[in-house]
């Protein structure tokens, strides 16, 4: 036996293959010395027997009872085709990696769905910024045109003016009339009125042979030029003091201020 050989039965690389302790490369070189050595292939199946010897004195019967049961579980147990469970193996992280990619996808939808709505919400303020601005212009257009409307009217060389003061009963009443008799329009600028009782009011009235109209009612607020309903052949204006909301009927024993018309 030479030298190289016994060198390799001294390691104790024999007995570690047998027990399956070995390395990837001293299981590569152990195979080699079996193929090539009839020494060490001696070797090895003495160490294979000496094994089997051993286990067999140490080992212990069992009883008759669990080696039947043993028996009929295997039976029982069906058979697994370890390609199978490679396939399974393969299938399950399949599986999981789809779940993961599923999950990561399902993020990422909703993180994109999340921010179009807040888009959508962002946008919709816009828009009804946009509305409110339109709106708000055309209102403004409006407004401009009523002015320029009144300025017009006020301008017309047919419109005539009616300072109405008031009586000993509302010194402080003071209120102006502007009526054109060719384009059929009537407004009044309500420059003072005294304080009355909440439950009272102004109103104003048109008179017209012998009958008063309502015009409607004067009110503090109406600081402005206010149009009134025009009333064709009018002799006069007569405001009075009234319940709050209005009459049907003027009260002229309640009036405050009256001028006659041209």
């Amino acid at each position: 036996m030479n030298a190289k050989i016994t060198t390799f039965l001294d390691s104790g690389l024999l007995e570690k293959y047998l027990l399956g302790d070995t390395t990837s490369a001293e299981t590569e070189m152990t195979e080699t010395y079996l193929s090539k050595y009839p020494e060490v292939q001696n070797a090895y199946n003495t160490l294979q027997f000496n094994l089997e010897v051993v286990a067999k004195s140490n080992a212990v019967d069992a009883p008759k009872h669990i080696l039947e049961t043993i028996l009929d579980e295997i039976d029982e147990t069906p058979v697994v085709n370890m390609n199978t469970y490679k396939k399974y193996k393969n299938w399950h992280k399949l599986g999981i990696a789809a779940s993961i990619a599923a999950l990561i996808f399902a993020g990422w939808s909703f993180s994109l769905y999340d921010q179009k709505e807040k888009l959508s919400e962002e946008n919709q303020v816009v828009v009804d910024e946009i509305f409110d601005l339109r709106s708000d212009i055309e209102m403004n257009n409006k407004k401009l045109d009523d002015i320029m409307r009144q300025f017009k009217q006020l301008n017309d060389p047919e419109t005539y003016k009616y300072i109405i003061e008031g009586n000993s009963r509302a010194k402080n009443l003071k209120t102006v009339a502007y009526i054109n008799a060719k384009d059929k329009t009537s407004m009044i600028d309500v420059v003072s009125l005294p304080k009355l009782p909440e439950e009272q009011c102004y109103q104003i009235w048109a008179e017209l042979q012998g009958k008063m109209v309502s015009l409607g009612i004067l009110s503090e607020t109406d600081r402005q030029l206010k149009t009134i309903p025009y009333t064709e052949n009018a002799l006069g204006l007569n405001i009075t003091i009234e319940p709050k909301g209005g009459n049907t009927i003027a009260s002229l024993q309640n009036s405050v201020a009256e001028i006659t018309l041209q």
